[in-house]
């Protein structure tokens, strides 16, 4: 017997919290059933019934039995809207009346979101899926995504695909393949399902080449246009997985034989998503540290920062938890040995990350709180986990620079609570503060721990992995930081405080941090590359994610030089406390940072 034990459920579960962003849904009208939408075979019947019903006809056990022995035909629902309707917004109106809730529907809760698409939009909001492709006309996925706080990119036509923001910027895209219901353009019949727009085609083919796929609640049966998709799809990048309640009619199990689809056999559409979200939870928090214990060990921070006599508490409090961490770290799992991929390196810091939050979350704590008593404490804490790091010197290069991540969490937990605070002199000394090696002349914390300053366990390619979807590979400018930025805007949370824009928060903090690197730097050396005309000189310096988020940094560039903030700099040793070289320093930045913009 394997470990799984053809447990498909928790095999997709597994792919999808080890692959975020790479699979795509595709959603039919099975889906919306629970929510008592009918499907169009519902929708068929009762409009067989009503119209007989209107001709005179007495009520039939069997509607579908009558009209076949009235027409000598199966029951069609394309078949019947052509002959009910002569346009499509007299199909949109038919439809609208079976979609649309009333106040009894709402106070029932039928026609509204379900337990399936409150769950779809739970993986959405943790970044486990964007694309979502629909047969459906209405809108029950989208009102439960902007209920979960997500606004989708909503492709209902040609032309709003023609305008629309690309796949790969949006949050949550939505390609609506029939049309919306309140939209007269909305695809029925037969005629209509039996080919897409050039743009969809490309769209479509794009999706099914790139993305791995889910499909539930669809048929299969009435859409050709969408099997010929399928069939027509060249690459099998990713596995197919497809949820059904009584298995697959000949035209799905076609797709499905061609897709070589895993077939998931549920009950409901409510229980498979709601048990797939639970089993992606569960494989987060077996990747996390105990969150009771992350959250003791951070309100324990907090209580001893309250009384100046509980340093010697705190002190050995986060001593306690280093040995904690160092014992964790020395596993044969993180050894600096094996491929270098997106697999193992994902795996390799989220296991750093599970047992370094707890200590980082602390580190922030005492920069938000602290009187400045704690940072030689942090800064020990630091100097010991590098030290650490640093005790093997075989293996991959790019391993043995990841050992050092843990320091670098916790360095910018505690300078990032430093910022929230305004304690510009002690997060001064965070970056300046000296880090000993063995070999070689020691280093302040912003050249050894600081983005691309840290080293190898930095290189730009490798942290692309951590992002990398078939739309961004490779795309993103600063993916270190990044990642970093939303790594603390979930962490930050117990310790930064409510605060408008966390992006702001980290970008100042970074570019405080440029700012600190370049104080080794020469004037002269400074002011040449503030009046070459060559826009490709300047003086090297780790740029953060402000250098192309453009609006961010025209706001910091002002803050640092307005009164307000300057003179606070300078007081706590940014700039060597020089005005002019403040300046020159911000040209500088300014210059790499119009750079990364191109």
């Amino acid at each position: 017997m394997t470990l799984l034990g053809n447990d498909l459920l928790t095999q997709l579960a597994f792919s999808l919290h080890e692959n975020k962003g790479v699979y795509a849904l595709l959603l039919g009208s099975g889906l919306s059933r629970a929510a008592s939408i009918p499907t169009g075979w519902e929708i068929t019947l009762d409009l067989i019934r009503r119209v007989a019903l209107a001709r005179g006809v007495a009520e039939q056990p069997d509607w579908a039995a009558w009209y076949r022995a009235e027409t000598g035909e199966e029951p069609n629902y394309s078949v019947l809207l052509a002959e009910l309707t002569s346009s499509p917004a007299e199909r949109r109106a038919i439809l609208h009346s079976y979609i649309e809730p009333d106040d009894d529907d709402r106070q029932e809760g039928r026609r509204v979101p379900t337990a399936a698409h409150r769950g779809i939009a739970e993986l959405v909001r943790n970044g486990y899926v964007r694309v979502i492709t629909t047969t459906n006309f209405d809108r029950l996925i989208e009102n439960a995504l902007r209920d979960a706080g997500v606004e989708p990119t909503v492709i209902a036509s040609p032309d709003a695909l023609a305008g629309a923001e690309p796949v790969a910027h949006s949050a949550c895209y939505i390609l609506k393949l029939h049309g919306d219901y309140k939209d007269a353009r909305i695809l029925n019949t037969d005629e209509e399902l039996s080919a897409y727009p050039d743009a969809y085609n490309t769209l479509l083919d794009r999706i099914f080449d790139e993305y791995g796929l889910m499909v539930c609640g669809w048929s299969g049966e009435w859409d050709r246009a969408l099997r010929a998709t399928f069939l027509r799809a060249p690459n099998r990048r990713y596995p197919m997985y497809w949820a059904s309640r009584s298995g697959l009619a000949p035209a799905a199990q076609e797709v499905a034989d061609h897709r070589r689809a895993r077939i998931i056999t549920i009950a409901d559409a409510d229980s498979f998503f709601v048990g797939l979200v639970q089993r992606i939870e569960t494989l987060e928090q077996t990747r996390r540290q105990n969150p009771l214990s992350v959250e003791l060990l951070v309100n324990t921070a907090k209580r001893y920062l309250s009384r100046p006599e509980h340093r010697i508490q705190l002190d050995d409090l986060v001593t306690q938890e280093a040995e904690r961490l160092r014992a964790a770290t020395e596993v044969p799992a993180l050894a600096p040995h094996g491929a270098v991929d997106r697999e193992s390196f994902l795996s390799r810091i989220h296991a750093y990350e599970s047992v370094t939050e707890g200590l980082a979350r602390a580190a922030g704590a005492m920069g938000r709180w602290g009187d400045g008593s704690e940072t030689p404490i942090v800064l020990d804490l630091i100097r010991a986990l590098c030290a650490d790091a640093d005790r093997i010197g075989s293996g991959s290069v790019h391993w043995l620079g990841l050992r050092r991540y843990p320091a670098v969490l916790v360095f910018t937990a505690y300078g990032l609570g430093l910022t929230a605070a305004k304690r510009w002199g002690a997060l001064h000394t965070l970056f300046t503060a000296e880090i000993a090696r063995e070999s070689s002349e020691p280093k302040r914390t912003v050249e050894a721990l600081f983005l691309w300053a840290w080293g190898d366990g930095a290189d730009k390619a490798l942290w692309n992995l951590a992002w990398e979807t078939p739309q961004e590979e490779g795309r993103r400018k600063t993916p270190l930081s990044d990642y970093l930025c939303a790594l603390f805007a979930e962490w930050g949370k117990s310790f930064i405080g409510l605060t408008p824009d966390f992006e702001l928060l980290y970008e100042r903090f970074e570019l405080l941090g440029g700012l600190a690197f370049l104080e080794t730097a020469e004037e002269p050396d400074l002011e040449r590359a503030t009046v070459d005309g060559n826009r490709d000189n300047w003086v090297w310096f780790p740029p953060g994610r402000y250098g192309w988020h453009s609006s961010n940094f025209d706001r910091l560039a002002q803050e640092v030089l307005s009164q307000a903030l300057a003179r606070p700099l300078l007081d706590g040793g940014f700039a060597r406390g020089n005005e002019h070289f403040l300046q020159l320093s911000l040209e500088n930045i300014k210059r790499l940072a119009g750079r990364m913009r191109w």
